[in-house]
């Protein structure tokens, strides 16, 4: 009777177990697509410059007086589609990465693969926009491999085959995917897909230890994490950035002979403003 009534009891818990940082991490992308929509910008193919509005990265501003584009463009998402399928992968990620990692350790790799990812978007076409959220999707799916593959966990790593399985199936997928489709910017998924292999590789190796032993070392951990990311942005600022001022250089020479063109009205036809591409990841 008491077995069956603990084990009810634990049934129910799993039931109603809800991830919080999952679900947070959710919530806030959630919201700020609710509140784009709320300002006007189309839900389902949001333009460039509503996107560069909310904050996506783009070469000659988060390389230039607005570095904080790196972190919050994995906050912006290209229309519904876009963020539906970010969110249902992070929803499923996410659950995993909460039994595995601390909740400190999670919103950390999590946040330092999206700023990775957009590190390597910038480095990759420094002069497109990109927006979503799933460098720090793949970035997870990294330190999850890597944790799991290569970790100390405090539970037999056979229960963990087929979690593992499942991971590189999804890495592997969604790579192949994002080559064969133009506008996904499969460079952010590497580049957070690498940082979290690295995260996780290291973090692996003590997730066996005492909580105040492991937070000391997830702590340096991290503390190395953001030196490399500081040095990384200051490498591709300096190979990337004549790229950008060369194209924004040739982007206002168009932009002013379309000017030039329009203010004499030939053929009465208006000329639009050229745009960016836009990628999404």
């Amino acid at each position: 009777m008491y077995a069956q009534a603990a084990a009810a009891q634990a049934s129910s818990q799993a039931v109603a177990y809800r991830p919080p940082v999952t679900t947070a991490l959710m919530g806030i992308n959630v919201g700020v697509f609710a509140l784009m929509v709320l300002s006007g910008v189309s839900f389902f193919s949001p333009s460039v410059g509503d996107l560069l509005k909310w904050g996506a990265n783009n070469g000659a501003l988060s390389l230039g007086t607005q570095p904080w584009r790196m972190l919050t463009s994995t906050y912006v998402h290209g229309g519904i589609v876009h963020i539906a399928l970010n969110m249902w992968c992070l929803w499923n990620l996410g659950k995993l990465a909460e039994r595995i990692f601390d909740r400190w350790t999670y919103v950390l790799v999590y946040t330092a693969c999206g700023i990775g990812g957009s590190i390597a978007s910038l480095w990759w076409h420094p002069t497109v926009v990109g927006v979503g959220a799933s460098g720090a999707i793949f970035g997870l799916a990294g330190a999850l491999i890597a944790a799991i593959y290569l970790g100390k966990l405090p539970y037999p790593k056979q229960a963990f085959g087929g979690v593992l399985r499942s991971l590189l199936a999804f890495a592997g997928y969604n790579l192949l995917f994002g080559a064969a489709i133009t506008v996904v910017d499969n460079s952010a998924h590497i580049g957070g897909l690498i940082m979290g292999l690295l995260l996780g590789t290291v973090i692996g190796q003590y997730l066996h230890l005492p909580p105040d032993s492991r937070k000391t070392m997830e702590w340096l951990t991290f503390g190395a994490a953001i030196v490399l990311l500081f040095v990384l942005t200051g490498y591709v600022k300096k190979t990337r950035g004549r790229v950008v001022e060369r194209e924004y250089s040739r982007a206002v020479t168009s932009d002013r002979a379309m000017e030039a063109v329009a203010s004499a009205r030939i053929g009465g036809v208006a000329i639009g403003r050229r745009e960016t591409p836009a990628r999404s990841g």
